[in-house]
């Protein structure tokens, strides 16, 4: 429950319903209500499934692009993305904790991306492969770098934090194997060019949620 009231930030359910309302008034009511669609969607995978301990991949990858599409719908132009699950992965028996992955995309837009002084050119970049017996899921920004980002920063976000001990939880209690892993990405000049996130896990076919 708290990771479901940590998702549902009170800012990010009015600025969707906000922005939607905009396409209302000003552009198509076609596209409002393809919009108004997704956000129920999300609502409703988040609602269902915030008590559980495992949902298959498939359906976390859905609510995960559905969000994409949302935070798109408010910033526009300033960043664009790519959410790739790879051919080795079997997303519909594949399970993972669900409301894991969503809050460290939510950090690498909102106090990576967004901070760039440029306000486009924006990108963000998820793939999940698998690694023998380890699932892996890798999220790279070209954002404000870490090193920057400390300086503007006290803590960790709230989601982050609870994700976190969620992931931990459920790694004591089924030998996971669970891991988080943050670094810089730097480009050809060895200048700071990004962050990436890469969360890791055993491999899960099948759970009794």
């Amino acid at each position: 429950m708290h990771a479901f009231q940590a998702q549902m930030d009170p800012h990010f359910i009015f600025n969707s319903l906000n922005a939607i309302h905009h396409y209302i008034l000003t552009t198509s009511t076609d596209l409002a209500s393809l919009y108004l669609t997704r956000f129920a969607k999300l609502m409703r995978f988040m609602i269902r499934n915030c008590n559980k301990e495992w949902v298959n991949l498939e359906e976390d990858v859905e609510a995960l692009e559905l969000y994409l599409q949302l935070e798109q719908l408010r910033f526009g132009t300033q960043f664009d993305y790519q959410l790739e699950v790879l051919p080795e992965v079997f997303q519909q028996v594949t399970m993972i904790p669900p409301l894991i992955i969503q809050p460290y995309v939510q950090e690498a837009i909102w106090h990576r991306i967004l901070l760039r002084p440029e306000k486009t050119g924006g990108h963000l970049k998820i793939i999940i492969s698998r690694e023998k017996e380890m699932l892996c899921i890798q999220i790279a920004d070209n954002g404000v770098h870490n090193a920057v980002l400390a300086s503007k920063e006290t803590s960790f976000l709230k989601g982050i934090r609870i994700a976190g001990e969620r992931l931990a939880a459920i790694n004591e209690k089924y030998n996971l194997r669970a891991s988080v892993k943050e670094e810089g990405l730097y480009n050809d000049q060895d200048e700071p060019d990004g962050s990436k996130v890469i969360i890791t896990m055993q491999h899960v076919s099948s759970r009794l949620n």
